[in-house]
């Protein structure tokens, strides 16, 4: 059964795929204007989010790890600080502003910038519709221009339930998935880092026995599954393979983390490519493949007092790569080797965690035809303007948005946290202004 929402009546003016915090942030600023406007000229919007509820990175949120971002870096303050829709206001809702204060940091629990999430995703929950999981986004052409494009969803759960909406433009924010080694096999005892919590939860539940555990990787997420399966298995060995000779402290210090700026993506757009590429490689020790010093050392001083007590079980095969690893029925046979001699190891494990990062979706994994509309620069890139509108063929009037899969033209924040709230502010103004042009203006009194 297929439901059509494609009536001039219906027509959206931006329709957001996922609804993660990037969309998430749109949605609010859509909505405080929709509510401040006293002429009811605020954009028609709806999300379509995939998943059954709002989540953001659940398989990693551990009780005791912390955001890697000030919270000022919220969904709405540095886009409007007045916004009630802030991280403080959240924490004055739930009851816990002073004793939040009283911690004396930046940086809140992860588990606490996810609720605060959850409850701000609560209050636009009007805008959005979940387990609604796009699957076409198909051009729509009158007298030669592509005004509009329907956007097909179907329910998980029902997959022959379809709904198809039609809009002036759409946003994509789908996010990251798993980066996986080539070749690289999943299933119950070998699987990607972003599964840990619930994996080790079913392991626990089951009473299956771990005796080893060996983790591939040498970032932030790497270290915290080292560190997490060292805590819930006691008496198991965790062996950490990485190639460099040891973790990489994260460079958070203030001057670098000026990359992170709001007008350091004016910055960087502005630049010439070989500028670009030279940032982004100066500046991926700010995030990539880097570990808080915290950590670091928490788990040296782990390392260090098991060496003391005679009974390590910490174990870090530094300088290192995986080989092979061949499932088994009890657990995976893994093969260590040490590069600069290349002796290798066997290790029988009864858990093997690829902690090895993400990376973004394809743009045509959810655009499909409309792929074919975008315009590519010399090195078959999207080309993409500085309000995140991907430049499109000249008879094209509706717009893409992209969120995300922009690093190449926005620099390092365009997966981050760090311009979230500004970005929103920045698509939203676009979406606005291009409403209010006259191609927008004859195509709206036509349709």
């Amino acid at each position: 059964m297929t439901t059509l929402h494609t009536g001039p009546d219906s027509i959206y003016d931006v329709l957001g795929i996922g609804f993660g915090p990037s969309n998430l942030a749109l949605a609010i600023a859509v909505h405080e204007h929709g509510a401040a406007s006293s002429s009811g000229d605020g954009l028609r919007a709806g999300f379509l989010e995939r998943q059954p509820r709002f989540g953001w990175h659940r398989g990693m949120l551990i009780d005791d790890a912390t955001m890697q971002v000030s919270f000022l870096k919220d969904l709405v303050t540095m886009r409007d600080p007045t916004s009630d829709f802030t991280f403080l206001n959240y924490l004055r809702e739930r009851g816990r502003l002073v004793d939040f204060l009283n911690q004396k940091t930046l940086f809140p629990l992860r588990i606490e910038f996810h609720d605060y999430f959850e409850w701000a995703a609560a209050r636009v929950g009007h805008l959005v519709e979940y387990a609604a999981d796009v699957v076409s986004v198909k051009p729509v052409t009158e007298d030669g221009e592509v005004r509009w494009f329907d956007v097909t969803s179907r329910d998980p759960d029902a997959p022959e339930r379809l709904t198809v909406r039609r809009t002036r433009a759409v946003c994509v924010a789908t996010g990251l998935e798993p980066h996986l080694p080539p070749g690289a096999e999943l299933s119950n005892r070998v699987w990607h880092n972003s599964e840990l919590l619930p994996r080790v939860d079913h392991l626990l539940r089951s009473e299956t026995p771990v005796r080893r555990a060996v983790v591939l990787g040498a970032g932030q997420s790497a270290a915290e599954t080292v560190d997490y399966l060292h805590r819930r298995f006691p008496g198991a060995e965790i062996c950490s393979v990485f190639a460099k000779y040891g973790y990489t402290p994260a460079d958070d210090s203030p001057f670098a983390n000026r990359i992170f700026d709001p007008e350091a993506v004016d910055v960087f757009y502005a630049a010439s490519s070989e500028v670009k590429q030279s940032l982004n490689d100066y500046h991926r020790g700010t995030n990539y493949s880097v570990v808080d010093m915290d950590l670091i050392e928490s788990l040296s001083r782990t390392m260090y007092q098991e060496k003391v007590q005679g009974t390590q079980r910490l174990r870090m095969m530094n300088v290192s790569r995986i080989r092979e690893a061949a499932s088994r029925a009890d657990g995976v046979r893994v093969t260590v080797e040490f590069l600069p001699t290349g002796e290798r190891e066997t290790l029988d494990a009864d858990v093997l965690v690829f902690a090895t990062g993400y990376q973004p979706r394809g743009i045509g994994d959810h655009l499909g035809d409309i792929a074919k509309l975008c315009l590519r620069d010399e090195e078959d890139q999207l080309r993409v303007g500085r309000d995140h509108r991907v430049e499109t063929a000249p008879n094209v009037t509706a717009g893409i948005y992209l969120q995300g899969a922009t690093e190449h033209t926005h620099g390092l924040t365009s997966t981050l946290l760090s311009t979230t709230a500004v970005r929103a502010g920045e698509i939203h103004a676009s979406l606005l202004a291009h409403r209010s042009s006259p191609a927008a203006t004859a195509t709206t009194s036509r349709g």
